[in-house]
């Protein structure tokens, strides 16, 4: 476990070691998207993960996919992001900002605009959604015209300029997990027949040109990229290219010079071995495991960083309790989603715990 404690530099930032927080939706912004009263105080408490990459967050009314996540396109969305800005800063940590368009990951019941879903095709992803009056099936999506698709890219851009105004050190793209990006490289996701579907250059695409736009807008060096290869999640399927798809979208974005590439790695090690060959910058890898297998990556010179997600979400001090060998505070799945500080803003640190037992 030694290198989780070396020091390491990603884009502007100097990291005092190579555990980062991963990005977690957590449902508890104000229903107009501004991050809710508790978030400062939240990543703050987290702030020695040293990077801490927030949970998705929309560039858009047609964006947002879940009930109460928080949005980065108002004003009052950069002044409610601003406040965790500044206190992680404070606090002494750095924070991207997650930009994440659902796409067809949504429901009209949970968006502003109560409109359709959209995405590249206009296929329903096959899964249900939590709303307002409960579970329901996710409509079929809209599918983007051309003149859509260059407003949801100007959309991005201006969100990634909303998040620097806000004081955030950076952004990450969401390109995984079942999202809008993601849409646009699944097989069964996008049967789109003009330049943006069909071959992997076109289905990649979409992905470049939103990168390549907030790159222009904010700076390669502040600018991660987010992919979840093989990850069946929101009912995309790769297919059998799917290997070959994300070696090219891994080639494409090495050549933007970009802070990082985040990967949620799912299994396969022949993949994560041409990635790690391709991607010659910082390379953060999320794999599923125990907190013995935590610095496996690193020790194989798979990984840079490793991103944390349910043990940072439990743990506030983790950092201290990994150094320590302490045991680790159990995170309680019911508190994942929802409004409050129960499950959020009040697990113990260390320091706590041991004040609560002097108190008996």
């Amino acid at each position: 476990m030694e290198k989780i404690w070396s020091k390491t530099k990603i884009g502007n930032m100097e990291l005092s070691h190579r555990l980062a927080m991963a990005p977690m939706t957590r449902s508890r912004a104000q229903e107009d998207g501004t991050p809710g009263e508790l978030a400062a105080l939240y990543y703050a408490q987290r702030a020695t993960m040293g990077l801490l990459i927030t949970e998705g967050t929309q560039p858009s009314d047609d964006g947002q996919g879940y009930l109460w996540s928080p949005g980065i396109y108002t004003d009052k969305h950069i002044k409610g992001w601003k406040k965790v800005t500044d206190a992680v800063h404070e606090a002494g940590g750095y924070v991207y900002i997650q930009l994440m368009h659902a796409g067809r990951m949504s429901h009209p019941d949970n968006t502003p605009h109560h409109r359709q879903p959209v995405a590249p095709s206009a296929i329903a992803p096959g899964v249900e959604m939590f709303t307002a009056t409960g579970m329901q099936d996710i409509p079929v999506p809209r599918e983007l015209s051309q003149e859509d698709i260059q407003t949801t890219i100007s959309d991005f851009r201006k969100a990634a300029a909303a998040a620097i105004k806000a004081g955030a050190d950076g952004v990450e793209i969401h390109g995984a997990n079942g999202y809008l990006i993601n849409q646009f490289l699944g097989e069964n996701s996008n049967t789109r027949t003009d330049e943006y579907g069909g071959s992997i250059e076109n289905r990649v695409r979409f992905a470049i040109e939103v990168t390549k736009a907030i790159v222009e807008e904010i700076g390669a060096e502040r600018t991660g990229f987010r992919i979840s290869p093989g990850t069946p999640l929101g009912g995309i399927q790769d297919g059998e290219q799917g290997p070959q798809l994300y070696r090219y979208l891994v080639k494409e974005l090495a050549q933007l010079d970009l802070a990082y590439l985040h990967v949620m790695h799912l299994g396969d090690e022949n993949l994560l071995q041409d990635i790690r060959s391709i991607w010659q910058n910082p390379l953060l890898v999320n794999r599923a495991g125990t907190l013995d297998d935590l610095s496996v990556d690193l020790d194989r010179g798979l990984a840079d960083v490793v991103p944390v997600g349910v043990w940072s979400l439990a743990n506030p001090d983790l950092v201290e309790r990994l150094q320590q060998g302490a045991p680790l505070n159990e995170a309680d799945p019911t508190t994942f989603f929802g409004l409050g500080s129960k499950g959020y803003t009040d697990y113990p640190t260390l320091e706590e715990l041991k004040s609560q037992e002097g108190l008996h």
